[in-house]
């Protein structure tokens, strides 16, 4: 019965889907029109006299439930522009407003688990990259950039689907007889466009109706893919936007009160700015001076079971905008370029940053740069005054093709290493892709490093395919990352390794079986050799995920694993992983209820086997809310492992979020870790009151206690920041 999970998913993995409905395969084309006075915005779209000579844009058609329908529920959107604003109106028709779901207020909170409208705009028509805007019923701001239609996950800022993006815009809500409205506000100056006075951009709009798993969009997609995929979204016309500059200014001031084992104990106060010059409407230069990235959420523990290097995601703002330009890689596995580099020194400590430039965009219709330069101060014993320099140029060709390189540098003052012009580190890389046809894409890059001492494979490359229908996704990779591949400011999980991926998913949706909406069984396999033919490490997953239309998930599969130790290591204290091959297989299974619940649960469980002993682990996760207000989240990370006679071990790691929203623009958030195996624990409070993108005013507490270890920490801090539009 051991292998009945594999024996199923392999079955269904090998069978017959149901085709879908077709919808209208041409991509829609519709017109902005100049208004002669911009709307009052009170999200009151039937009623404002300004939308009435717009004419609307209608016609939705489904990718759930019922793939290739057209919507259930009427949406109307209207598109007009002023001088300097572009707007967007929106009627959402419902037929029993009673009905709609609202689970969250907060800024970028996620869009999937309510009721709301989305749209991306293409401002290039370059069919690959984006700006999104979203909402719900409750007036939430979701903004999020797509760089190469998201297609990869880099770790610094989001990669190419970065949801941390933020700009300055504003949208309004309410809730009617007729369902609800939105009307959004977005300066031009928000914006990144071409030139020309008539322009045509690529533009599509999704709509979700929560309550049957609805998703609906104008220029129809293939079920495999969302939002992002630029290359099919419809056509806006007739739009003017001007031709015009933007300089902004972010002041700042924070204050700071440090007490424990810290850097720096006591008392502080600094200042610092930010400044945004678009020298065009394409092409952005960002001044940074004595960045400070106070108001940053706390990093999340995590639980490492193995010998390498656990990856945690950039989360500074600064970093974060046009991240997906810079991506260049195997994301969380050997990325060239990796921000957290910067300004982060052992252990998490943040490291003073004096400032930097960085100067972003597109140059002529086709060609992206991206340049970056910042400088961190020393810190005596820890880390040397490092200066950071990154260039970046790709260039785009049709079809979701392009190529383009990199080149990252790290030059210190000597003053860890002892001579200063043995004291850098850099980078060389060259990186593209080609798309065929409407499914297939190959991409890859080649890359190595300049470290003083190093010499010899220190190169990395990989090759990968990607084939992506509405009823099969398929990829496959092969990669190197030599021993002497070191880029420091970037990130590598291993090194000295050869890598074969595999992978094949194929979606099943029956007409009517117990009530399922989808079956994806997939099998995975990930093998790692060094460079003398040793089988290193292998990973081979076969799994079903069954999702019924309620919402309610199962996930069912079995792992087989392989692990060669040449060297023995010690995975926690006091337990040693004796050298040897282990081969073990394990139970792998999720359950998930409805998300969108005001009471949600989830529980991940493996069990089976690790280097050769006994592994139990069990994630149980438990959502609650109260309306779109207060949210809150418990999870629990247990692994109870048994290795024979190199012992045993218990790790967890409990981590709750708590959130108020007093507003869109005002919440308290609270962050509570606990690794039970340290006996540390952390606390992160935070309030903020956005005045525009993610401005304000932040208040923040950290503490972080261990008596065991010597660890006393706290940090209290106030920050204040605004933007000045001096152009």
């Amino acid at each position: 019965m051991k292998y009945a999970c594999f024996l199923v998913n392999l079955l269904l993995l090998m069978g017959t889907s149901l085709a879908a409905l077709a919808a209208p395969s041409a991509a829609p084309v519709a017109s902005a029109a100049p208004l002669e006075q911009a709307p009052s915005m009170d999200g009151d779209v039937l009623n404002d006299a300004a939308w009435r000579k717009v004419q609307a844009i209608t016609g939705f058609w489904q990718i759930q439930p019922n793939d290739g329908q057209a919507a259930s529920q009427r949406t109307e959107v209207f598109i007009g522009y002023t001088e300097q604003m572009l707007y967007v109106g929106v009627i959402c028709y419902d037929k029993d407003p009673s009905q709609i779901i609202v689970t969250d207020s907060r800024r970028d909170s996620s869009l999937d688990e309510t009721d709301s409208f989305q749209f991306i705009l293409d401002g290039f028509n370059d069919r690959q990259n984006g700006l999104i805007f979203g909402t719900n019923p409750a007036g939430l701001e979701y903004d999020a950039q797509v760089t190469k239609e998201g297609t990869s996950s880099f770790g610094f800022g989001g990669g190419e689907f970065n949801l941390n993006w933020d700009t300055s815009w504003q949208v309004e809500t309410s809730i009617t007889a007729e369902g609800w409205q939105a009307e959004f506000a977005i300066p031009f100056k928000s914006l990144r466009y071409g030139g020309g006075k008539d322009q045509t951009w690529g533009i599509n709009f999704q709509r979700n109706i929560r309550r049957n798993n609805e998703i609906s969009f104008w220029a129809p997609l293939g079920r495999q893919y969302n939002i992002n995929r630029v290359s099919d979204a419809g056509t806006i016309t007739d739009l003017q936007p001007p031709h015009q500059k933007s300089l902004k200014l972010t002041p700042y001031g924070v204050a700071k009160r440090n007490e424990g084992n810290t850097i720096a104990n006591g008392t502080d106060y600094e200042t610092g700015f930010d400044l945004k010059y678009s020298l065009t409407p394409s092409l952005t230069l960002d001044v940074t001076y004595n960045t400070d990235f106070a108001q940053v959420e706390s990093d999340q523990f995590q639980v490492n079971l193995d010998r390498f290097s656990l990856f945690l995601p950039e989360q500074r703002p600064f970093f974060l905008e046009n991240a997906g330009q810079f991506s260049v890689g195997i994301s969380r596995q050997a990325e060239l370029f990796f921000s957290r580099r910067i300004g982060i020194g052992p252990n998490g400590a943040q490291l003073p940053i004096d400032g930097g430039v960085r100067l972003t965009g597109k140059v002529g219709a086709k060609t992206n740069v991206g340049l970056l330069h910042m400088r961190s101060e020393a810190v005596r014993g820890i880390a040397p005054e490092n200066d950071y320099s990154v260039a970046r140029v790709s260039y785009e060709l049709g079809n979701r093709s392009s190529i383009g390189g990199i080149i990252v540098n790290r030059q210190g003052d000597g003053s860890i290493v002892g001579d200063k012009d043995d004291d850098y580190n850099r980078t060389y890389g060259i990186d593209g892709q080609w798309g065929i046809g409407e499914s297939a894409l190959l991409s890859g890059f080649v890359a190595r490093t300049d470290t003083p001492g190093l010499s010899g494979r220190d190169h990395a490359f990989r090759v990968r395919s990607d084939y992506n229908t509405d009823t099969w996704s398929t990829q496959a990779s092969y990669s190197q990352v030599g021993e002497n591949f070191n880029p420091e400011v970037g990130f590598v999980s291993r090194t000295g390794y050869k890598q074969l991926a595999l992978f094949a998913l194929k979606r099943i949706r029956p007409d009517d079986l117990w009530g399922l909406h989808e079956l994806r069984p997939h099998v995975a396999y990930r093998g790692f050799w060094n460079f003398d033919g040793l089988w290193e490490t292998g990973f081979l997953h076969v799994d079903n995920h069954w999702e019924w239309e309620s919402g309610f998930e199962i996930h069912s599969g079995m792992n087989f694993l392989h692990e060669s130790v040449d060297t023995p290591f010690e995975v926690v204290s006091g337990v040693t992983v004796p050298a040897g091959n282990y081969n073990d297989h394990e139970v792998a299974l999720v359950l998930q209820t409805d998300q969108s619940a005001p009471l949600n649960f989830r529980i991940d469980g493996k069990f089976g086997g690790l280097f050769g002993g006994d592994r139990t682990q069990l994630i149980p996760t438990v959502g609650y809310r109260i309306g779109e207000r207060f949210t809150s989240e418990l999870s629990w990370i247990h692994n109870d492992v048994d290795l024979h006679e190199a012992g045993d071990f218990r790790v967890g790691v409990g981590r709750l979020r708590l959130t108020y929203s007093f507003s869109p623009k005002i919440s308290l958030q609270a962050l509570v870790q606990y690794n039970e195996r340290d006996d540390l624990l952390s606390t992160n409070l935070r309030f903020a009151w956005l005045t525009s993108a993610d401005t304000g005013l932040y208040v923040v507490y950290n503490e972080v206690d261990n008596d065991g270890l010597g660890i006393d920490r706290k940090e209290f801090i106030i920050k204040f920041s605004h933007i000045l539009d001096l152009m």
